[in-house]
C-alpha cells in the first residue's frame, strides 16, 4: 500500500507528508529502493532543503498527497559548470 502511495507521488511529483517516527516530514520523493539490511526505503529531498534524506518505510506513518503542489527535481550542476 505504501509503495503505491510513493510510486504515485513520484511519477506526479507530488510532495509527501508523513510521520517519522514522531516527526512531521514534507518531502519531495524521488526514488523507492532497499537498503543494506534488505529493508524498503525511500529518498527524497526536505521541503525547503537542499538535502537529500533515506526513509525506512516500518517507521513512516500516516501518509498524505499533496496534490496542489507539484516539483521539479533539482540536480546538482555545480561540478559541470567549471
Amino acid at each position: 500500500m505504501k509503495t503505491d502511495i510513493f510510486i504515485h507521488a513520484i511519477r506526479k511529483r507530488n510532495n509527501l507528508q508523513f510521520l517519522y517516527g514522531l516527526q512531521e516530514v514534507n518531502l519531495e520523493p524521488y526514488y523507492i529502493s532497499r537498503n543494506r539490511a534488505g529493508k524498503k526505503v525511500i529518498y527524497g529531498r526536505l521541503k525547503n532543503s537542499n538535502e537529500i534524506r533515506k526513509f525506512e518505510y516500518n517507521k513512516i506513518a500516516n501518509i498524505k498527497i499533496i496534490e496542489s503542489f507539484r516539483f521539479s527535481p533539482r540536480i546538482p550542476i555545480n561540478s559541470f559548470a567549471s
